[in-house]
């Protein structure tokens, strides 16, 4: 599973938001579940950002958010983000997006 969160950030708080970005990719380094994680900046538009991150499986990543550590470092940055879906997975093992519960149609 593949989680990509992109920040559009004003030059006068990039500072600020690379050490923000970099204090919740520490705690997230320390998750298990986690296969790999990068931090990057645009190289076209430099207010651009993203965290990218590649997880075992949906639950590893959503453990990783819980706990008070995450809560107080990683959720905060993380309501910095452009509001856009950011979970992706294989397309072999996507399936319809049904509510829980819901019987999947043959």
């Amino acid at each position: 599973m593949i989680v990509i969160t992109r920040f559009e950030v004003p030059e006068g708080e990039t500072e600020d938001f690379l050490e923000r970005a970099e204090a919740a990719t520490a705690v997230l380094r320390r998750r298990e579940g986690l296969r790999s994680l990068d931090l990057a900046r645009n190289l076209d538009e430099p207010e651009l950002w993203t965290i990218t991150a590649r997880w075992d499986d949906v639950g590893s990543y959503r453990r990783a958010l819980s706990g008070i550590e995450s809560r107080s470092v990683v959720v905060p940055l993380l309501s910095r983000a452009i509001d856009e879906p950011t979970a992706y997975e294989d397309p072999d093992l996507v399936g319809p997006n049904l509510a829980r519960g819901s019987v999947r149609p043959l």
